[in-house]
């Protein structure tokens, strides 16, 4: 009947509550409470003595839910099934539970909350109810015999209220320990008192159930404190020297009717949680002892965004400080990490190792911006330009994957692209916008260059086109995107904070060279999948808009229409510029307004991802390092001066005297900033994929702005790669290790590259100064970084 895969479902809907429109009239800062469902069944004796070789429940649920069977849990797994477009699509999960039955009578017990179905979601105030008034759940237990044959086993469920009396992923959760009901998942347990709950038919409900392609959802680690100060009265301000997506769990003991709450923050002001940031995200977790007994706690339906905690109401006589009393659990979908970056630079690895921390606090299922505050929505523009370091660093497959499904079916009903996906009506324009929507076709094109698979590419070209054609049609079939919404350079630091959308930079300007990139994208897509009439029909559209975006915005000299970073940034970047002179003259104009800026950031979610990459293709390196290593605000190491451990919404959320930014959209934890972390990946470390899935690839460091060494290794699905380089004795020392199956393009400065295979690799190159060779000029400083740097003179050894 079944496989692990796919579910042939024999069972209907069971919904605990009834039918509940009352979100929107809650009582701010609170949640509806979570239910339990429970069911007992006989398993055989023969089953077991003829052999049971499986035993697995599948589910789906609209809302989020954990499972007992006999009393222990069926997964470690958290906020089970995820968030999906449930008008369209939604996940099942399926759990192997053959270890904890008994022959005999079962039973299974399920606790079911709100979550993303039906809690509130979104700023301005939220959404509640947006997928339907009611939450349920499809559960179907299946038993496969030494013969082959499949039994589904009858349930007949039973429902109550449970002892969490409010949850939602915004407000946090509370829970009444005085309400448990001990052994309500084992076998024996009196129910009598508990009521059937509504029986639903499958076709109720038309969205297609699907087997995930996404690792669950876990607690990855725990933090233990780095600082807890007692504030008198049972208060408590603790530090975990992290800024996290997750949740405190602690261990103490109260008497009957004692209540600790916990409230989150990511950072003080006025030496205390600065919870403004949050807006209307209460973020309040309350636990409610029933007796004297020790109890180990922590939150089961919501998360937080995170770095202190205050916890009100800790027993005077138990010691906060005590191992495992008190520790945040970093929470997040459960992806292999595969790649990494270092250096000598302890400011640099440090923001890298935010850039990784912010990535990981917003892939809890889905990429979202921030993880803290009313909002924590899918972004369409935020991945389109994180997705090159996010596939570098994890493997992203199966969340973008799913993502991607979802963006599919909002576009197919909508005609665009949302701006966030899954999307929620909560005022935000539904206009489509470039960069954001151009996220259907480069978010998939960067998954097929990172892993090899086309298998993406077939799934989402479909939405791939449809993007493309309905901006085409938008510009009148002319490629110039002159009208409507736009997002635009959104977070020009020059831009009020009141008003982020205020970009220096023209946003038709972007517009259009963004419809010429997703066209270009659209083409090669066609040309990996074999269809030349698509392949014809997209390379038209993208010449029509790149020669529009020569007409409208490119002087012949090589001037760029308003003159800012991030157009030119754009104009380079995207390749999108008609002759070398232009281009040397782009490079060069972007290299003198970097400069008058004195090197600092310029640019917003459009420009920063690429300005530096823009700056060393033009052989302006040494500027793009000037820029890279800024410390001053506007910069990406300024956050890092102000102790940030995630990367920022706004290059300044945190002003220099230590106050917040006054702006509405003050968040300390939005990874697209960090996108720059792929340049240092592939230009500071040296390492890139050439062909798709890193069958061949280009070692190509570009040492400057004073660093010693740098790093960047990828594990690949061929085995770990890796290029290191070190300055020694006046020269640069190159080790590269590549595995079996992969060839790499080594290109040195100063020499012609050239290919090897398998194995571990040194590369020397020695320097001569301008003092052992008079006539030859002085090119290359490696230690001083506020003068220019040079190329190195090198022979391969």
């Amino acid at each position: 009947m079944t496989s692990y895969d796919t579910v042939d479902w024999a069972v209907h809907w069971v919904s605990p509550s009834p039918e509940d429109r009352s979100g929107p009239s809650l009582t701010p800062g609170t949640g509806r409470p979570a239910h339990l469902l429970r069911a007992e069944f006989v398993v055989p004796a023969l089953a077991f003595d003829e052999g049971l070789i499986e035993a697995r429940l599948h589910v789906a649920a609209h809302g989020v839910f954990d499972v007992e069977l006999n009393g222990r849990l069926a997964s470690d797994e958290l906020l089970a099934p995820g968030w999906d477009t449930y008008r369209h699509r939604l996940r099942s999960r399926s759990y192997p539970v053959g270890r904890l039955l008994s022959p005999g009578r079962n039973a299974i017990g399920i606790r079911l909350a709100d979550g993303w179905y039906r809690g509130r979601l979104g700023f301005n105030g939220g959404v509640w109810n947006n997928y339907g008034d009611d939450i349920a759940v499809l559960a179907q237990l299946e038993l496969t015999a030494g013969n082959g044959s499949v039994q589904v086993v009858p349930l007949e469920w039973s429902t109550a209220l449970s002892e969490i009396t409010a949850t939602g992923l915004y407000e946090g959760e509370s829970h009444d320990a005085r309400l448990e009901q001990d052994g309500w998942s084992q076998p024996g347990f009196d129910d009598s008192s508990w009521r059937q709950p509504r029986r639903i038919s499958r076709s109720a409900f038309p969205a297609k159930i699907e087997p995930p392609v996404t690792p669950p959802v876990r607690v990855i680690e725990a933090l233990a404190p780095v600082s807890i100060e007692a504030l008198g009265g049972g208060r408590l301000l603790v530090d975990f020297g992290q800024n996290i997506a997750g949740k405190v769990r602690f261990r103490a003991r109260g008497a009957a009717g004692r209540t600790i709450t916990i409230r989150h923050a990511e950072v003080l002001e006025d030496g205390g949680l600065s919870l403004r940031p949050l807006r209307s995200a209460t973020s309040t977790d309350r636990y409610t002892f029933a007796g004297d007994d020790e109890v180990q706690w922590t939150p089961r339906f919501t998360i937080h965004g995170f770095r202190f905690a205050e916890l009100d109401g800790w027993p005077d006589d138990l010691d906060p400080a005590a191992p495992g009393a008190i520790e945040a659990l970093v929470v997040h979908s459960d992806m292999r990490r595969t790649g990494w970056f270092d250096s000598d630079n302890p400011l640099l690895n440090r923001f890298h190792e935010n850039v990784v921390w912010s990535m990981r606090d917003n892939f809890v299922d889905l990429p979202t911006d921030c993880p803290q505050r009313d909002e924590r929505l899918g972004w369409s523009g935020d991945i389109q330009v994180f997705a090159p370091t996010a596939a570098f660093l994890y493997d992203v497959d199966g969340v973008l994957r799913n993502w991607l499904r979802n963006l599919a079916a909002e576009q197919a009903e909508t005609g665009s692209v949302p701006n966030f996906v899954p999307w929620i009506e909560c005022g935000f324009p539904t206009e489509p916008a470039a960069a954001w929507g151009d996220a259907a076709v480069i978010v998939p094109w960067t998954l097929y260059r990172r892993t090899g698979d086309a298998s993406i590419l077939r799934e989402q070209f479909a939405s791939m086109r449809a993007w493309v054609d309905q901006v085409w049609e938008l510009t009148g079939r002319t490629g110039h995107w002159d009208r409507g919404f736009q997002l635009g350079d959104w977070l020009d630091p020059a831009a009020p904070p009141d008003r982020p959308g205020d970009s220096r930079t023209d946003p038709r300007l972007v517009a259009t060279a963004y419809h010429a990139l997703s066209a270009r994208l659209v083409r090669r897509t066609a040309i990996v999948l074999g269809d030349a009439a698509a392949e014809a029909h997209y390379g038209e559209i993208e010449r029509t808009a790149t020669d529009a975006f020569r007409a409208h915005y490119v002087a012949p000299a090589g001037r760029i229409v308003g003159d800012t970073v991030t157009s030119l940034a754009v104009a380079i970047a995207f390749d999108l510029l008609e002759t070398d002179d232009q281009r040397r003259e782009a490079g060069g104009r972007l290299a003198e307004l970097v400069a008058d800026g004195e090197y600092r950031i310029q640019t917003g979610f459009v420009g920063t991802p690429i300005v530096c990459d823009a700056l060393a293709a033009t052989g302006h390196l040494d500027d793009a390092y000037h820029l890279l290593l800024q410390t001053d605000a506007p910069s990406w190491l300024y956050a890092v001066t102000m102790d940030a451990t995630t990367v920022w919404e706004r290059w300044d959320s945190m002003l220099p005297d230590g106050s917040i930014n006054p702006g509405e959209m003050t968040s300390f934890n939005h990874y697209a900033l960090g996108a720059v972390a792929d340049f240092l990946h592939r230009v500071v470390g040296g390492l890139a994929e050439l062909e798709p899935g890193y069958r061949r690839v280009r070692i190509a460091p570009r040492p400057g702005g004073g660093l010693t060494r740098a790093r960047a290794a990828f594990d690949s699905a061929f085995g770990r790669i890796e290029s290191a380089w070190e300055r020694r004795h006046g020269g640069l020392v190159l080790d590269v290790t590549i595995p079996a199956g992969v060839e790499a393009e080594i290109d040195l400065l100063g020499s012609s590259p050239f290919t090897v295979g398998e194995g571990n690799h040194r590369f020397e190159t020695a320097y001569r100064g301008a003092e052992e060779d008079p006539a030859r000029p002085r090119r290359w400083n490696v230690h001083n970084p506020d003068e220019r740097l040079e190329m190195i003179e090198a022979g391969i050894l």
